[in-house]
C-alpha cells in the first residue's frame, strides 16, 4: 500500500522558502508524541533542503515539560464522571484555552505556507479533547487559506456524536492535501466516518517513529548480560484508554514483582522507564517500593535500575537503543525499539498497539500484562532473544517509512508551487 518514493523529486527542486506548520501534540509529557513529531521534522529537512517546520502544539505547549501532577487525578475523575459531565467539563475548560490559543496560532500561520497534521493518535476522541482542538485549529488554517496534509494519524473508532459532528465541521472547507493513516483499521475508520463528508481517502503509512534511527545514534552499553528495558503505564491510563477489560492494580503490581523475579532468575538485568507521562511517573515511584519488598535483585547478581525521567525525545530514544529487549504498553516505546532493531513485547491495552505489531509482522509478540502468566512472557522474551527481528523486514519496512514522508514532502511541495504560480499568473 505504499506508493513509490518521491523523493528524487522532492530534492530537485531545492526549495528554500517552503515553511510548514506542523500541528500534533510535539510537546506532551509522552514523549512518543514528541518522537514521532521531531522525526518528521528531521525528514522533511533532509529531503527538502533549506525547509522551516515551526511546531504547533494542539495543547498550547512550546517545550517539553513533565506535566502537571494532577493529571492522574483528573483522569480518575473524569473516568468517574457520566459522559454529559465529561463533555460538558471538556467544553468548559478546552474551550477557555483554546480561544486563548487561536490568536497566537493565528499569528504565527502569518509565517506559513502549509500545514501537516499529524501524526499521533489525533482522530480520537477520549471526552471530546481531539474534536475540539482539530476543530479549532482547522479553523484557523480555513481562515488563513492554508492547506493541510493529514499525515500518519491513528484513527479511532470512539467517536461521540458530538465529537464525529466536531470531526465532520473541522473538515467542511478544508482543502486536505494528502490524507494518510498509520494502520488499516485507521483507514477503514476514516473513510466510513469522514468520506461521505468529503475527506479524500486514507492511503496507509507507516509511522513515521520508525525513522528514529535515521537521527539520533545508536548507544550500545559494553557488557554481555542482556538488559531488559520494562516500560510503565499508570494502570488509571489504561483503563481510561483501554479497549478491554483493566486488570487492577494490586495485581498488576504482583503481575510486574513475578516477571522481574523471572527476569533476575535468567540472570538479566531489569531497566525501568516510563515515557514521561506524570501519572506513569507516579506509578514508577510506586513499583520500585514494591519490587524492593517483592522482587530484590539477589546480591551479586543482575540489577535493577530506574531510569529518572527522560527530559525529551532524544533521551527516550537514547536509552532504548541501548537495550537488548523491550517490554512495554506505550506505542512509541515499541515503534523506537523496532526502529533500531531491537526486539519487543508490546503490553496490548488498545488497538493501535496491535495494529503496530501487525504491520511490522510481530503479532506473536503481543501479550497481556497481569492477565497472561509471567512464566510464559518470560519464555517469549527468550525466544525474541534468541532470534531478533527479521532484518530483511525491517530494513525494508524502514525504507518504507523514508519513501512515505517523501511523498508527503511531495505534496506539500507541488501544492505551494502551484499556489505561486497561480499569484504569478494572476500577477505578473
Amino acid at each position: 500500500m505504499h506508493q513509490p518514493s518521491a523523493e528524487p523529486r522532492a530534492e530537485s527542486r531545492r526549495s528554500g522558502a517552503l515553511r510548514v506548520g506542523l500541528f500534533n501534540v510535539k510537546y506532551s509529557p509522552n514523549l512518543g508524541d514528541g518522537l514521532l513529531s521531531e522525526c518528521i521534522e528531521a525528514e522533511l529537512k533532509r529531503i527538502v533542503p533549506g525547509l522551516s517546520v515551526e511546531a504547533f502544539d494542539l495543547a498550547g505547549r512550546t517545550d517539553y515539560v513533565a506535566g502537571g501532577r494532577l493529571r492522574g487525578t483528573a483522569l480518575s475523575l473524569l473516568q468517574s464522571s457520566p459522559t454529559p459531565v465529561r463533555h460538558g467539563l471538556a467544553r468548559t475548560l478546552l474551550g477557555r484555552s483554546l480561544s486563548r490559543q487561536r490568536p497566537v496560532w493565528r499569528a504565527r500561520l502569518a509565517g506559513i505556507d502549509a500545514a501537516v497534521t499529524g501524526g499521533g493518535n489525533l482522530f480520537s476522541d477520549a471526552d471530546l479533547n481531539f474534536p475540539l482542538k482539530i476543530d479549532a485549529a482547522w479553523g484557523e488554517l480555513r481562515a488563513a487559506g492554508i492547506p493541510t496534509a493529514v499525515f500518519a494519524v491513528g484513527v479511532a473508532d470512539n467517536w461521540s456524536e458530538t465529537g464525529a459532528a466536531l470531526f465532520r465541521r473541522a473538515l467542511a472547507g478544508t482543502r486536505i492535501l494528502h490524507a494518510s493513516v498509520r494502520d488499516a483499521r485507521s483507514a477503514e475508520i476514516w473513510n466510513r466516518r469522514l468520506g461521505p463528508s468529503g475527506a479524500p481517502r486514507a492511503q496507509v503509512v507507516h509511522d513515521p517513529g520508525l525513522l528514529v534511527a535515521r537521527h539520533v545514534p545508536q548507544l550500545r552499553r559494553p557488557g554481555t548480560t542482556p538488559r531488559i528495558g520494562l516500560g510503565l503505564t499508570h494502570p488509571t491510563t489504561l483503563r481510561y484508554h483501554s479497549d478491554e477489560a483493566a486488570v487492577s492494580e494490586r495485581d498488576l503490581n504482583a503481575w510486574y514483582a513475578a516477571l522481574v523475579r523471572g527476569c533476575f532468575a535468567r540472570g538479566w538485568t531489569v531497566d525501568v522507564f516510563t515515557n514521561g507521562s506524570p501519572e506513569d511517573e507516579a506509578y514508577l515511584r510506586r513499583l520500585r517500593t514494591i519490587l524492593a519488598e517483592t522482587a530484590p535483585a539477589p546480591a551479586g547478581g543482575p540489577a535493577i535500575t530506574f531510569a529518572p525521567r527522560f527530559r525529551n525525545p532524544t533521551e527516550l530514544a537514547a536509552f532504548v537503543s541501548g537495550l537488548d529487549l523491550l517490554m512495554a504498553h506505550r506505542l512509541h516505546a515499541n515503534i523506537a525499539a523496532y526502529s533500531y532493531g531491537i526486539p519487543q513485547i508490546g503490553f496490548t491495552w488498545d488497538l493501535k498497539l496491535a495494529s503496530f505489531f501487525d504491520l511490522v509482522g510481530r503479532s506473536d509478540y503481543v501479550r497481556t500484562a497481569g492477565r497472561e502468566r509471567p512464566e510464559a512472557v518470560l519464555a517469549l522474551a527468550e525466544r525474541g532473544l534468541r532470534e531478533g527481528l527479521d532484518r530483511r523486514r525491517h530494513a525494508a519496512i524502514l525504507n518504507e517509512a523514508r519513501a512515505d514522508v517523501a511523498a508527503l514532502a511531495e505534496a506539500l511541495t507541488t501544492s505551494v508551487e502551484a499556489r505561486a504560480a497561480r499569484l504569478h499568473e494572476a500577477h505578473p
